[in-house]
């Protein structure tokens, strides 16, 4: 079984050594055991757990939702991750759909100070 180095597992996992560390803190990753040197020696598992996480913050997941996910175990479930995307995936429209009603209403500022009166367009007088 390989091991490897804070330094070699940070490169694998293509993050800085401070963010194993604070993953380790924020229980994501458990602490590895040390070599007689007193080095930290982490395994393929640590490598995969660590890209899992990267891949998971690229989805906007929160590294909360991320260790609900991973669960108590630390294998995250088919289950989990089917839930946890619907339930992110659910997020995202709504925020798309906040964004459309934001869009909107800028629409309309931009409209009513291209056109309109000075005092409307300075008091952000839009539609809701």
């Amino acid at each position: 079984m390989s091991t490897y180095t804070i330094g070699k597992l940070a490169a694998g996992a293509g993050v800085h050594v401070e963010t194993i560390r604070y993953y380790e803190r924020r229980g994501l990753i458990e602490q590895p055991p040390r070599s007689p040197g007193g080095y930290r020696q982490y395994s393929a598992e640590d490598l995969w757990r660590l890209r899992f996480i990267a891949r998971g913050k690229e989805l906007g997941f929160t590294l909360a939702e991320i260790a609900t996910v991973l669960g108590p175990d630390g294998g995250g479930s088919t289950a989990s991750v089917l839930a946890a995307a619907r339930a992110k995936l659910a997020a995202v429209d709504e925020q798309i759909q906040e964004l459309a009603r934001v869009r909107c209403r800028l629409h309309q500022l931009a409209e009513l100070c291209e056109d309109g009166d000075d005092a409307d367009c300075v008091a952000l007088r839009v539609v809701s």
